[in-house]
């Protein structure tokens, strides 16, 4: 449970600093036998707030909630 809470705080920490992340695909417009021609696109990833803070406060709960039944 710990090792849980932990990737959670980890990621929603990460989701809040980080708002979006773009890539790029190559893409194939023209191919002939003689002729090709690739242009990139973009994607963009935009991660919500609100799930940062919900997977960071569940990643706290977690590590709080293994922590009490291990002593106990």
């Amino acid at each position: 449970m710990r090792i849980l809470g932990i990737l959670l705080i980890v990621l929603g920490v990460l989701a809040l600093a980080v708002p979006s992340i773009t890539f790029m695909t190559t893409e194939r417009a023209v191919d002939t036998s003689f002729l090709t021609i690739d242009y990139q696109k973009p994607h963009t990833l935009v991660f919500n707030p609100i799930v940062g803070i919900v997977a960071t406060v569940a990643g706290i709960a977690l590590v709080f909630a293994g922590r009490r039944t291990a002593t106990a």
